[in-house]
């Protein structure tokens, strides 16, 4: 097995339906029909009121790399996936569509057509499952981190999930997370991969290493500074916090608690650090926080929370159920037509669409109205949703890599503002806008 750092091409991220299907379509003359495939979403997980877009600069990325080479089109030869003469379409095989869809970091809601591919069927076909498997996940993840973004109310977060998730699924989570509003990650290749902050000092590991917890926090202090946060719930809490401060000094930086019963402990903990003088001292906790936990926290003195598992698995919905669907082609005269799904319970809505966030005279959001485009449509008032992600197969480089992953996050944070109180109760509703199709 090709580990996935050497791993050169993306092509084969993807189900053998793709490909049968691409098979199939070349036999009936129908591959070159130009097509519109679009990714949505027919609800929001667990009652939430709206999502968060990730995933779509690693998408972009992604992309550019599907292709047939060597390797790809012999295993697929041996497996006798398709005909020859599909292996030999495959070994020429470049995305030269366009795309267009929500910038990374937007929000969205029920119906939204979060990503937009124009291209032949054969080349919009095979991207299905890559384009799912990287924005149900990434999307899920921020969906998830914006909700803990807003109970922590200002404080700062760092992600920490790495030893709960897929060593590359830890990555993406963590560049998800910091697009949503967190702080910093503990994964050393977030970092450098995609430019995030890093954090982290010890855990109860190398305190448990010294003959006494004191000798532990010298040898810390020794390397990392008084500045640096100490872990001081492996034995007695409040000893361990007189120790702190006795080898620290009053400008210690930080205590991390990560057990407990938490609104009790940092309320003591933080009347015992101000009377030992260290009322700068900041107090961090990281014991399996979700969304809910961090906000029954909110009045009591914590400056910082670290969140792993509930993160990592998008706190209770680890796919943020999109789908992707076929929903115009030319017809054999060369016409567009609009196609969709009837089935019970999956129906979609056919043809090219134009969405647009309707924004009252406030500021503030009101409706994620979706333009169904006909040849005399003209264009809608408001704020337009979608821009241009990759032109003729060359995915915008705005999009790509750490300035990418900034602008996201930069999109976020402004976006968030236009979204009506409603939408940060944490409680099971109805989305915060109402999908309108015109």
């Amino acid at each position: 097995m090709t580990p996935p750092h050497e791993r050169r091409s993306s092509a084969l991220l993807t189900d053998r339906y793709e490909l049968t299907m691409l098979d199939a379509a070349m036999l009936s003359g129908t591959h070159e029909r130009e097509c519109v495939f679009e990714v949505f979403a027919r609800s929001l997980p667990g009652g939430r009121r709206y999502g968060v877009v990730a995933g779509t600069g690693r998408l972009l990325e992604l992309i550019e790399r599907f292709r047939f080479e060597d390797a790809e089109l012999e295993w697929l030869r041996d497996n006798r996936v398709v005909r020859d003469e599909t292996l030999d379409w495959l070994a020429d095989y470049r995305f030269n569509g366009t795309i267009r869809g929500y910038r990374e970091g937007e929000l969205y809601f029920p119906g939204s057509p979060i990503l937009v591919v124009d291209a032949p069927f054969g080349e919009g076909v095979l991207l299905e499952t890559l384009a799912l498997s990287v924005l149900n996940h990434d999307s899920a993840i921020a969906s998830a981190a914006a909700r803990m973004v807003s109970a922590a109310a200002g404080r700062p977060l760092a992600e920490m999930g790495s030893r709960r998730a897929h060593e590359e699924a830890a990555i993406a989570a963590a560049r998800a997370a910091y697009i949503a509003g967190f702080s910093a990650t503990s994964n050393l290749e977030a970092g450098r991969t995609w430019g995030i902050p890093t954090m982290g000092t010890a855990a109860h590991a190398f305190t448990l290493l010294h003959d006494s917890e004191e000798d532990a926090f010298r040898a810390q202090v020794r390397s990392l500074g008084p500045g640096t946060t100490l872990l001081v719930d492996t034995y007695d809490v409040h000893k361990a916090i007189e120790t702190a401060v006795r080898v620290a000094g009053t400008e210690l930086g930080a205590v991390r608690l990560d057990s407990g019963d938490l609104p009790v402990l940092v309320g003591s903990v933080r009347a015992q650090l101000d009377a030992l003088g260290a009322r700068n001292t900041r107090i961090t906790v990281t014991n399996d926080l979700d969304e809910f936990a961090i906000a029954a926290l909110r009045a009591s003195p914590v400056d910082s929370y670290g969140v792993g598992t509930s993160l990592v698995t998008g706190s209770g919905a680890p796919t943020a159920g999109m789908v992707y669907k076929l929903v115009a082609r030319k017809d054999a005269a060369g016409a567009w037509v609009p196609v969709a799904k009837a089935s019970t319970g999956k129906t979609s809505i056919g043809g090219a669409k134009v969405p647009v966030r309707a924004i009252d005279k406030l500021g503030v959001a009101s409706a994620e109205e979706i333009h169904v485009l006909q040849s005399t449509t003209p264009m809608p008032a408001g704020r337009h949703l979608h821009v241009p992600l990759m032109r003729d197969g060359v995915a915008g480089r705005e999009y790509l890599g750490a300035a990418g992953v900034e602008a996201a996050r930069r999109h976020h944070a402004i976006v968030r503002e236009e979204l009506p109180e409603s939408a940060f109760r944490l409680g099971r509703g109805e989305p915060a806008l109402q999908t309108e199709y015109v």
